[in-house]
């Protein structure tokens, strides 16, 4: 997908999930720092934080090899460069109770229409995901719904898909 594609259809995902009553009420938020060819969520972050919500971004604990939520208070000194190249937050800033998260925004290099995910293949991801008792949120292109995704036990399906054109109650 061309840049601009992206950039005009990301700001159509972030436009209809700013309508959605969920996101209204969420209080506690976990983003992701979007890779290039992700849709991008970052605007929203900031949003976020000007309307008082709980930010926070996952960031990867090598010891234990799973990531961990931290609250960002303000992404300009709270970020740095993490394990896998991806902006996640400094050894400063506070972990937050996985299920003290109202909403989860979830990436992914495809999601199907019942709410499973292909991720990168570690499971990370994964093992995040099944300790959340808020809404998870798949973040998607409409290129990147597909009919099916091959799932293993591991595998934690998302409460619902966000798109440019769509929202995917599951």
């Amino acid at each position: 997908m061309p840049e601009a594609q992206r950039v005009v259809a990301a700001g159509q995902a972030r436009s209809r999930l700013k309508e959605r009553p969920l996101w209204k009420s969420a209080q506690s938020i976990l983003f992701f720092a979007p890779l290039p060819e992700e849709l991008d969520v970052w605007p929203l972050l900031i949003d976020a934080l000007s309307l008082g919500k709980t930010v926070a971004l996952p960031r990867f604990v090598t010891k234990t090899k799973s990531y961990v939520a931290c609250q960002v208070r303000n992404p300009e000194r709270d970020l740095r460069s993490g394990q896998f190249g991806i902006r996640e937050p400094g050894d400063h800033c506070s972990n937050l109770s996985l299920n003290r998260l109202d909403l989860v925004l979830v990436p992914g290099v495809a999601f199907d229409l019942i709410g499973r995910r292909l991720g990168r293949g570690k499971g990370f991801y994964d093992r995040l995901l099944a300790a959340v008792s808020g809404t998870t949120c798949g973040v998607a292109f409409d290129q990147q719904i597909v009919r099916e995704i091959p799932v293993a036990p591991h595998d934690v399906a998302v409460n619902c898909i966000l798109t440019p054109t769509r929202w995917i109650e599951l």
